[in-house]
């Protein structure tokens, strides 16, 4: 059986926890990483040498990171349906799951919700959070222009370049932060919110989070 290591309230672990609820896929949760620990264990660096969460153990294949997770479990039990095989119709998807990591993650994960929730007040830069919510609004507005004709990121149906950019909607939307308005960027949210997999892994309360950065 599929195995998951990591904490369901990990960003990136909920990207891997959503496909598998949309592919159905039977699985083990082993908690790990913050409070549960197990990060250094040597089972654990065996598997991923980098000591983070998320990983999976598919039979005798170990993937770690999240989204070669993604790709990986969506090439092997997905059926073309998250990430196709033809590379003409892949490229656009992989092309939105890299500047959702390297760009909207690193403003938004990094800089408003490590920098400002997950921060201690006294510890803030509210300078820097400032800068990395304008860089947040300027990347969903990039998401927001793109759906002016699709209902999702990359056409009619769901993708990995929707799972990779709308895992964190949940928490930028619940978030007491200013937020331009992005009508169509909203229309997205609410039609991920209808899928089952999406309430349960992905709308996760975060509390435990505020105010703690060794975690």
């Amino acid at each position: 059986m599929l195995k998951i290591w990591g904490r369901r309230s990990s960003a990136n672990v909920q990207k891997v926890l959503w496909l598998v609820g949309e592919l159905g896929l039977p699985h083990e949760h082993v908690p790990a990483g913050g409070d549960f620990g197990g990060l250094d264990d040597p089972a654990f660096r065996a598997m991923n040498p980098h000591g983070k969460v998320p990983v999976i153990a598919d039979g005798g294949t170990v993937v770690w990171e999240s989204h070669a997770i993604l790709r990986y479990l969506a090439a092997t039990r997905g059926a073309d349906r998250f990430w196709p095989a033809d590379p003409t119709a892949r490229a656009p998807v992989d092309g939105w799951m890299d500047w959702a990591q390297t760009a909207l993650q690193p403003a938004f994960l990094g800089g408003v919700f490590w920098g400002g929730y997950r921060t201690p007040a006294a510890q803030r830069d509210e300078a820097a959070v400032a800068r990395a919510l304008d860089q947040t609004a300027r990347c969903l507005t990039r998401v927001d222009a793109r759906l002016a004709d699709r209902p999702f990121v990359v056409g009619e149906t769901l993708s990995l370049a929707d799972i990779a950019i709308g895992t964190h909607l949940y928490r930028y939307f619940e978030l007491e932060i200013d937020r331009p308005a992005l009508p169509r960027l909203e229309g997205w949210y609410d039609r991920l919110r209808d899928r089952s997999a999406y309430r349960e892994h992905v709308m996760v309360p975060f509390g435990e989070l505020k105010g703690r950065l060794a975690f």
